[in-house]
């Protein structure tokens, strides 16, 4: 059965993380700008960077790579790794201790072909002799914490599901994400949140439960369903940036204040993000991934969305969300908003 919510803070080898919730490791969206955009909204207890293959982080610079770019707001940062080269994690962790990280996320989750041609990404749970290789050689390379994501599984086997979270525990991991679906189900598949609740209290190594989270009454739900430690909360973010404060204040009893801010004003807020933090090639391909999730809760963001996706420069971009802004009028506090997310 799944535990009442009563925590407000993990705390993973000595690193607290408060309230226990995270932004998600999102490929093109969990950038600098999109991470601070979330960060001062409130209710952010970790913050994760998109994927970073250890191969080629040695070689990166983290002043102009779009994916280690950082503030010094932004703590605490897990760096989220992906490889099934054990050679490759040391290079790899020695250059995140340079860069001040707070913890390394080993990704198990990804499906891309590039992985699992490599054995990496989801592919690496299909492989245990190797997995447990790479864990330990990241486990004695670093004294950070180390997490991972994961899935339910090919199938619901809970048994299965039991011993891989057993298996990582026991190989050292700090922190376990679990997104509540199965391997390659859409996001159009409501999750299994249930699921993680069957199996929680047979290890303890603490949990945040991702997939669907979209409101607090969804996150509500999650907890209690599931028996989870914390959330991980992804696209739910990108469209409500002040979901996560929300969430801290109406479940954790954190004292964040409403959302301050316009659709509007947190719009060109996070442009103006894009321009203090990126190259000007580097703005509008992000603007574009941010809006096209952004403008989901508007009644006409399909016309915002589209405009955006055709600019051809940033200023563009910026004129035509000017004008749509100027045209409709959207919600300057926070709310929440009666439709169907389950996805």
């Amino acid at each position: 059965m799944a535990k009442k919510i009563m925590e407000n803070r993990l705390l993973i080898r000595g690193l607290e993380i408060s309230p226990p919730i995270a932004l998600a490791p999102m490929v093109g969206l969990s950038h600098s700008a999109l991470r601070t955009l979330v960060q001062e909204e409130g209710g952010i207890g970790l913050l994760f960077t998109e994927m970073l293959a250890a191969e080629r982080l040695p070689h990166d610079n983290n002043n102009y790579s779009p994916l280690l770019i950082r503030s010094s707001g932004e703590y605490p940062l897990f760096y989220q790794l992906v490889t099934a080269d054990t050679e490759a994690i040391g290079p790899a962790t020695e250059k995140l201790h340079a860069f001040g990280a707070q913890g390394i996320d080993l990704n198990l989750g990804c499906p891309a072909p590039l992985q699992k041609r490599q054995g990496a990404g989801l592919s690496l749970t299909e492989n245990q002799a190797q997995m447990c290789k790479v864990l330990r050689r990241l486990r004695a390379c670093t004294d950070l914490p180390v997490s991972v994501k994961i899935r339910l599984g090919d199938s619901l086997d809970t048994g299965k599901l039991r011993g891989l979270c057993r298996f990582l525990e026991d190989e050292g991991v700090d922190l376990i994400t679990i997104h509540a679906r199965l391997n390659g189900e859409k996001f159009c598949r409501k999750p299994r949140w249930e699921t993680i609740g069957s199996i929680r209290h047979t290890f303890a190594v603490p949990i945040l439960v991702n997939g669907g989270i979209f409101s607090v009454a969804d996150a509500k739900s999650s907890l209690e369903q599931s028996g989870a430690d914390g959330l991980m909360i992804g696209r739910g973010a990108v469209e409500k940036p002040w979901l996560c404060g929300d969430i801290a204040r109406e479940i954790y009893g954190m004292p964040i204040t409403c959302r301050q801010h316009s659709d509007m004003e947190l719009y060109f807020k996070f442009v103006g993000l894009l321009e203090q933090r990126f190259a000007p090639e580097r703005r509008l391909g992000r603007l574009k991934q941010f809006t096209t999730y952004y403008a989901a809760l508007f009644t006409f963001g399909h016309h915002l969305a589209s405009s955006i996706q055709s600019s051809n420069s940033i200023d563009q971009a910026k004129q035509r969300a000017a004008d749509f802004f100027a045209r409709n009028v959207y919600r300057s506090t926070s709310m929440e908003v009666p439709y169907d997310r389950s996805y």
